[in-house]
């Protein structure tokens, strides 16, 4: 299941940048590249998301994900000609990514065990702090 699709990217980055990206050459978007790229960003999401429990592809799919998607594909379809600003995106994405991966942001949705990953209180048994446990 894809997290985002041609009307997503169309929606965020407009018509005219999607088909400039994208032509057939004969004018029109070319689905299989858009495809392509929509997977590529997948990939790359499920590969950092799965590293911080979760289990992919992820349902529902968090909206800042599908925004992080559309950076992901649009750099994709950018290829080698990305802008700065088109890359610095990308990167911000990247690093959303390893966050979540790393358990230091949370995506609001259940992990692979099942937990809840936000809204949640765990708690952790250790050793004692004071021999004996008392002052």
């Amino acid at each position: 299941m894809p997290y985002i699709t041609l009307q997503d990217l169309t929606r965020r980055f407009g018509e005219s940048e999607i088909l400039a990206l994208s032509d057939d050459g004969a004018g029109a978007v070319d689905q299989e590249e858009i495809d392509r790229a929509i997977e590529d960003a997948g990939g790359e999401i499920d590969g950092y998301v799965a590293g911080g429990g979760y289990v992919v592809p992820l349902d529902p799919v968090p909206k800042i994900v599908a925004s992080y998607a559309c950076d992901i594909a649009r750099y994709r379809l950018y290829d080698d000609a990305a802008t700065e600003q088109v890359t610095k995106r990308y990167e911000d994405a990247i690093r959303f990514l390893r966050m979540v991966a790393k358990g230091e942001v949370l995506l609001g949705i259940g992990t692979e065990d099942g937990g809840e990953t936000a809204g949640s209180v765990q708690f952790q048994t250790g050793t004692r702090v004071m021999p004996g446990g008392g002052f």
